[in-house]
């Protein structure tokens, strides 16, 4: 079995090839590609020497699956030279998101959906796929009326230039400047670029993906998304309204008992999601459980997760498994 990583010298294309040794992935031939300045570089991974290709060669080598995370004009050009020679592709770029023809996945929820004619997949916003992990149990229970979010998000999020304009302005440098302000010691209200309606490209993104996700239009989801200095995660503050009355013994019994989440909530003892401990974890965490006591049916919740993992490498690489346990190549 041929496997492909696209995209396999940026943050997330690390992080994928981090997740497939620790996960045991089962191929027999890894082919790592990026970019024409990359092509030929040699990267050290599993014992192994690997020589970076180019795209061409990789289609040209027909891989069973290949993950993609070489951004949404890459996708969009080559995901369907691939899908062309029997390649299903898994995209990490918001490129084929919101596509009728094309499935948005996260697999607890819904890889079932998922079948032998799906060349191309595509992979959730990071934040949209922390938050509808987290409610998914609860929506089974409760089902949801309407989704209140704003996020705190790493400037992991944006890429390793960001990172290094973060840690310039720490140290006092004059960086290469990535977002229209500083970032260290500073919040910038402001992710991806502003729309007619005065929303962000991100924030929309938390607004239709989670719908598809879902397969329900008639939930209402209003975002607010936040770039913060921070490198273990993305944190989200979501208030969530219910179609019918719950029980907070019943809604940490359900999370507790979900696939994928572990829930720390003892504020007593000063225990709730950070950033901090999500790094480098594979689930979501979930804590600072509340009623909403200004309204009826809703929670409050606080959801953690490393974007680079579960946001998008984890999620990514989980889907190559579900295909492969259910021969869908």
């Amino acid at each position: 079995m041929k496997l492909a990583v696209v995209g396999a010298t940026g943050l997330v294309g690390t992080e994928i090839l981090e997740v497939l040794q620790e996960h045991q992935f089962p191929y027999d031939q890894l082919l790592l590609v990026a970019s024409e300045r990359s092509k030929g570089k040699v990267i050290e991974y599993m014992g192994k020497s690997h020589v970076i290709i180019g795209l061409e060669d990789a289609v040209a080598a027909q891989p069973e699956i290949a993950i993609f995370s070489a951004g949404g004009s890459t996708s969009l050009e080559w995901a369907p030279k691939f899908a062309a020679v029997g390649t299903v592709v898994i995209d990490n770029s918001s490129a084929w998101r919101m596509d009728p023809s094309k499935k948005l996945v996260v697999p607890e929820i819904n890889a079932k959906e998922i079948g032998a004619a799906d060349k191309i997949i595509a992979n959730p916003n990071c934040s949209t796929i922390q938050m509808v992990l987290a409610l998914e149990p609860l929506r089974q229970r409760y089902g949801i009326k309407r989704i209140v979010v704003s996020t705190y998000q790493s400037v992991t999020g944006t890429g390793k230039a960001a990172v290094d304009q973060m840690m310039a302005e720490r140290q006092g440098k004059t960086p290469e400047m990535v977002y229209p302000h500083k970032i260290d010691m500073n919040v910038l209200p402001h992710i991806d670029v502003f729309q007619p309606n005065g929303y962000t490209k991100e924030e929309m993104k938390m607004i239709k993906e989670t719908k598809k996700i879902f397969s329900d239009e008639s939930i209402q989801v209003t975002s607010t998304t936040v770039r913060v200095p921070t490198m273990g995660g993305h944190s989200e503050a979501v208030n969530v309204e219910f179609k019918q009355d719950f029980d907070l013994a019943e809604v940490r019994s359900l999370l507790e008992n979900a696939p994928g989440i572990i829930v720390q909530d003892d504020p007593a003892n000063f225990v709730y999601p950070m950033p901090i401990h999500a790094h480098k974890k594979d689930e979501v965490f979930v804590g600072r459980l509340r009623r909403d006591e200004s309204q009826p049916n809703t929670l409050n919740m606080w959801i953690v997760a490393d974007n680079l993992r579960k946001g998008a490498a984890t999620n990514a690489v989980q889907i190559a498994e579900y295909l492969l346990e259910n021969k869908l190549v």
